[in-house]
């Protein structure tokens, strides 16, 4: 069980953005947000590298579901697995603790590990992005009310592990949050004093 956590660390330091960014002779550490996500790897150099580096993040947390249940470790131990898998995709060791924002490998997990909460979760980030016109707000929230169905309903109490990791994630993206919000509010009150001329 232990080295099961260790092996799901670091399979998640496998970071997809690096291993691209060495292949495109680019530091993607230097370039932009430095982040090492799909965002990022696609900003700075195009839809390839954002859909590689998505799909290879995401399938991380897939293989360590996989490992889990192959060698039958309950789900709350696999739910472990899949933090820990995310964990180490934002906190790599050997980059100074310094990756990604954990997006496509949460999403990796819950997809396949839970479909039914999975898409509850995608139905909210579609309402709201209907209503906030922000994919970064949006998802913040269905992620957030993904982690709180952990919590209310039986069904998904297992699933508490990835609640943390939504945790983790929020904090990784406060800062663009931050900036959705005030862009959002800037354009409102934009709105409101020219319907008023």
């Amino acid at each position: 069980m232990l080295l099961y956590w260790l092996v799901s660390y670091f399979i998640g330091t496998f970071l997809t953005a690096w291993w691209i960014g060495k292949w495109k002779k680019t530091d993607l550490t230097k370039m932009r947000s430095g982040n090492l996500g799909a965002r990022n790897a696609g900003a700075v150099l195009g839809k390839t590298a954002f859909l590689l580096t998505f799909l290879g993040d995401a399938l991380k947390g897939v293989l360590i579901l996989y490992i889990g249940l192959r060698f039958h470790f309950s789900s709350e131990i696999i739910a472990i697995g899949g933090l820990l898998g995310i964990a180490g995709h934002m906190y790599p060791f050997w980059l100074r603790f310094k990756g990604g924002k954990g997006i496509a490998t949460f999403i990796g997990v819950a997809l396949v590990f839970n479909p039914a909460l999975f898409g509850i979760m995608a139905a909210f980030f579609v309402v709201f992005i209907g209503l906030l016109r922000s994919a970064t707000l949006s998802m913040l929230i269905a992620f957030s009310i993904y982690a709180i169905l952990c919590w209310i309903i039986p069904a998904f109490s297992y699933l508490w592990p990835l609640s943390i990791a939504i945790l983790l994630i929020l904090y990784r993206h406060r800062f663009d949050a931050k900036e959705s919000w005030e862009a959002r509010w800037w354009k409102s009150t934009n709105k409101s004093a020219r319907d008023h001329l």
